[in-house]
C-alpha cells in the first residue's frame, strides 16, 4: 500500500463514501465520519451557494464536537466534491468555502486544475481526482492531485468501462500515491478485494442512497434494495455523458431502458406523468452494479457496521488460504 497522508490514515475501515449528487447532506456526511470512513459531499448540493457555509459549518462543529467526547475513537474525515469543469458557475465561491473551514479531502471531478490544486494544499488539505482510465491520470497527477479515484466498470453514474482489474494494474505501474477504486463495492468483502488488487480504499456510493440519512425519495431506496446489477443500464442518453442509471426510473419516465433512443437529451422530453418531464438525476435515478448486496434501507452507521463485519470476516477466510499456499 502507498504512503497516506495524515488525514487518511487512521480510518476504521479504508472506505470513501461516494459524494452522490442531490442526495449527499451533512446529516449523511457527518454519520459517515461518525462510523469512521470518509464521508463526503458535492458542493453543488447545497443551493443556493450561501448554504454551502451553513452546511460547512454544521459539518466541521458537530464532527469537532463528536471528537471531544469520543477521544479514543474520534470520526473520520471528511470530504467536499467539486466539479471544476468550465461550466462550474460556482466553483470560486465554493472553494472560498472550502479554503475558510480547511475542508481536510477534496475530491475534484470533470477536469483537473493546478490552481484548485494549490489552493487546497495552501491549507494543508488532500486532493484526491476521479478519472476513469490512465491517460486522465496521469493528467491529474501532473497537475497537482494527491490521489486517484480510478472509477471502473459498474460504478454508478457517470462511470468508466475499465475492468478494476486492468485499471488498479495500470495506475499502480507508475503512481505511489493514495489510491480508491470505484466500481460496483457493496461489501466488506469488495473492500479487501479492492486492497488486494492494490488499491487503498474503496469507494462506494450507492450502497449509501438506500440509508435513512440520504436525501433521496423512498421510491428510489426501494428500488435499490430490490434491484440488482441487471436492474442497470449503461446509458449516454440523459446527460450526453456514459453512465449507470437505475430501470425503474426510466420506465418511470416513459422509455424502454432495453431500447433507449439515440439522440441528444437536451432535445427530447421524457414524460414520467402527465405534464412532467424527467430530469437526470432527479428523476433518472443514477446507481451502480453492486446493489444486490443491498437488501434493506438502513442507517449509514449500521451499514458500516455491515462492511465492517464482512471484512474482518473476509480477512479469516483468507487465513487457511495463505498457510495452506507452497512456499516460493
Amino acid at each position: 500500500m502507498s504512503q497516506l497522508p495524515k488525514a487518511l490514515q487512521h480510518l476504521a475501515l479504508p472506505v470513501i463514501g461516494a459524494p452522490l449528487f442531490i442526495i449527499s447532506n451533512p446529516k449523511l456526511v457527518i454519520e459517515q465520519c461518525k462510523a469512521g470512513i470518509v464521508g463526503a459531499m458535492p458542493a453543488l448540493n447545497a443551493r443556493p451557494a450561501s448554504q454551502l457555509d451553513e452546511w460547512l459549518h454544521e459539518i466541521t462543529e458537530t464532527l469537532a464536537a463528536y471528537n471531544r467526547a469520543n477521544p479514543e475513537h474520534p470520526a473520520a474525515p471528511f470530504a467536499i466534491n467539486q466539479i471544476v469543469h468550465k461550466s462550474n458557475d460556482r466553483l470560486e465561491h465554493d472553494m472560498e468555502m472550502v479554503v475558510k473551514y480547511k475542508v481536510p479531502v477534496i475530491i475534484t471531478s470533470l477536469g483537473a486544475r493546478t490552481d484548485v490544486n494549490d489552493a487546497i494544499h495552501s491549507y494543508g488539505g488532500v486532493v484526491l481526482h476521479d478519472i476513469i482510465n490512465n491517460t486522465f491520470a496521469h493528467k491529474a497527477v501532473e497537475k497537482g492531485a494527491d490521489g486517484l479515484i480510478a472509477v471502473a466498470a459498474g460504478a454508478g453514474g457517470h462511470a468508466g468501462v475499465k475492468s478494476p482489474f486492468a485499471l488498479i494494474q495500470e495506475i499502480r505501474q507508475w503512481f505511489e500515491g493514495p489510491l480508491a477504486l470505484s466500481g460496483a463495492i457493496a461489501t466488506g468483502g469488495g473492500v479487501l478485494a479492492a486492497q488486494a488488487m492494490g488499491a487503498d480504499f474503496a469507494y462506494i456510493g450507492s450502497a449509501f442512497i438506500a440509508t435513512h440519512e440520504a436525501r433521496a425519495s423512498d421510491a428510489y431506496k426501494q428500488a435499490i434494495v430490490e434491484g440488482t446489477s441487471d436492474d442497470i443500464v449503461y446509458s449516454s442518453l440523459f446527460t450526453g455523458v456514459h453512465g449507470n442509471y437505475l430501470k425503474a426510473s426510466i420506465r418511470a419516465a416513459g422509455l424502454d431502458p432495453d431500447n433507449l433512443p439515440e439522440g441528444d437529451v437536451k432535445t427530447m422530453n421524457f414524460a414520467g406523468g402527465e405534464g412532467s418531464k424527467s430530469k437526470a438525476w432527479k428523476d433518472i435515478w443514477g446507481c451502480g452494479q453492486g446493489i444486490g448486496a443491498v437488501t434493506e434501507v438502513t442507517s449509514a452507521g449500521a451499514l458500516v457496521a455491515r462492511l465492517k463485519r464482512e471484512y474482518a470476516e473476509a480477512q479469516l477466510r483468507l487465513v487457511p488460504l495463505a498457510a495452506s499456499a507452497p512456499a516460493i
